[in-house]
């Protein structure tokens, strides 16, 4: 059926959809069934077809299975910030179990590449007791990591790194984003995570002034990605 991954990331904006958009175009360009999902998304605005998130939007266009809106993105938030507080403010509740139906669905569905993003950090709750990290252990998929390369990198990737594997999952690989143009002593920095994230490099992404994802696919190693466990 595919490799199927959770992609997360060190923080918010640190470039988790580039990324996922990114991985999907390049195994689209090469004839991969691919699916892309964002089971949660705050932030939405209205339009003619509905609610509509532009993260989600971006992993729908790079995808090439034909799923709906709604099955890449079943919960649509409008206030844009933390995801459990804009369900809040709406008279919604999120759970774990219910947001795992929802990709259960589509990762049902012949596939050879299929990645699932979160919104935010590992920790980013969904209600008073539940994270994004209880969604992934239902589904039990190997993470992807998104460092965001600017100042406390080292110290966000790494505990990132120790909550994900102290819930009992793989840590299937990483990549490094340099989210600012400019950022002291990057290399060592980079060097630093190489040797102690204890996995892969999927890739390193150059800054770019105006992301997408075609330029980002050329910097990302599908085939290292697609032989990691999973």
């Amino acid at each position: 059926m595919g490799k199927k991954y959770f992609v997360t990331g060190t923080n918010t904006g640190v470039g988790k959809t580039l990324v996922t958009s990114a991985l999907l175009c390049a195994a689209r360009q090469r004839g991969l069934r691919t699916i892309g999902l964002k089971p949660v998304a705050a932030g939405c605005e209205m339009t003619n077809d509905g609610l509509r998130n532009e993260d989600a939007l971006a992993l729908l266009s790079q995808a090439s299975l034909p799923l709906s809106y709604e099955q890449v993105n079943p919960v649509a938030l409008v206030p844009a910030i933390a995801p459990h507080i804009a369900a809040e403010q709406e008279g919604r509740r999120l759970s774990a179990d219910r947001l795992a139906g929802f990709c259960r669905g589509s990762m049902m569905l012949p596939s050879d590449l299929l990645l699932v993003e979160g919104a935010g950090g590992w920790r980013v709750p969904l209600n008073e007791r539940e994270t994004f990290a209880d969604l992934v252990k239902i589904l039990q998929l190997p993470v992807l990591l998104v460092v965001g390369m600017e100042l406390g990198c080292i110290n966000h990737a790494l505990l990132t790194a120790e909550a994900i594997r102290r819930d009992g999952l793989i840590l299937a690989g990483w990549v490094a984003n340099r989210v600012v143009p400019e950022m002291s002593c990057y290399q060592e920095n980079l060097h630093s995570l190489q040797q102690r994230l204890g996995c892969p490099m999927i890739g390193e992404l150059p800054y770019l002034a105006e992301p997408n994802a075609e330029q980002a696919a050329v910097c990302l190693d599908l085939d290292r990605l697609l032989a990691t466990d999973n």
